[in-house]
């Protein structure tokens, strides 16, 4: 199981960790906090350091009720650090968290070597057509609405049969346009109440029925905090928890902010696996 960044095969048999650049104000656990270069270059290299394959650059939150930001200002924010990551460490790869086919774009074209689309192109119908044009690897989320509605939009008759349709259609479409490397997000907080959260990890072995690399983001979301009385501060430990359950289950990327421990998740369960 492998997916082509670049011209560089990255092997995710053996389990990944993406680690979380976001340069947004309002994020909702580490907004804020990497604006300035200095602070930037210093978290992309500890998060290398700790053992990130991928960076993942967002500039645009897609916390429940994030405030709309305009396609100008995430590029104007994305674009800059883009460059600088490059720049000083050229060989990252650099995924793009976006929903938006023209930030996609622009961001591939100056180096970016994966899109993580949380509509999985619900957003922007040029989606497909663009990633399929410049041959990244796609990660498509599993989401209802926007980030604005998304949490009124948690009505299920059965979320299980409802995320693999899902998910089979977008797949289907997304071979149409000849996307080969394809990553599928099963979009744990987006648009689900925390007890859904929960059953669709509870049966995750389900979706290996899509045959595709499943990416897990649990990372200091309300659906550990909340359970905990706690706050997003204090959801590491939780976090760990939860990405051995994934692990477990099949999880072949740990989208995280901290990279250090999701790695040490990664190596105790290739050590008992490898006995």
């Amino acid at each position: 199981m492998t997916i082509n960044c670049k011209g560089k095969l990255v092997d995710l048999s053996i389990p990944k960790v993406m680690g979380i650049l976001n340069v947004t104000p309002n994020s909702f656990y580490d907004g804020g906090k990497f604006i300035g270069e200095k602070e930037i270059l210093v978290h992309v290299e500890k998060m290398l350091l700790d053992g990130a394959t991928f960076i993942d650059i967002g500039a645009y939150s897609s916390k429940p009720k994030a405030e709309f930001v305009s396609e100008k200002d995430e590029i104007s924010r994305i674009i800059p650090t883009v460059d600088l990551v490059l720049k000083h460490f050229p060989e990252t790869l650099v995924s793009i968290d976006t929903f938006r086919s023209e930030v996609a774009k622009i961001c591939i074209e100056n180096g970016a070597a994966m899109i993580n689309d949380i509509s999985a192109g619900n957003l922007d119908d040029k989606m497909f057509e663009t990633v399929a044009k410049y041959n990244v690897p796609y990660i498509m989320m599993h989401m209802r609405g926007t980030p604005e509605n998304m949490q009124n939009m948690t009505s299920y008759e059965n979320i299980i049969k409802e995320i693999l349709f899902y998910f089979s259609e977008k797949i289907a479409k997304a071979r149409s346009f000849g996307l080969n490397d394809l990553i599928v997000d099963l979009g744990f907080g987006f648009a689900k109440t925390i007890d859904q959260n929960y059953e669709i990890l509870q049966k995750m072995e389900l979706f290996d029925l899509l045959e595709l690399p499943l990416l897990v983001g649990f990372s200091r979301k309300s659906m550990i905090y909340k359970p905990l009385e706690t706050k997003p501060e204090n959801a590491l430990n939780g976090t760990t928890v939860l990405n051995t359950i994934a692990l477990t289950k099949g999880a072949k990327i740990l989208r995280v902010h901290d990279v250090k421990e999701a790695m040490e998740c990664v190596t105790l369960f290739n050590k008992i696996n490898n006995l």
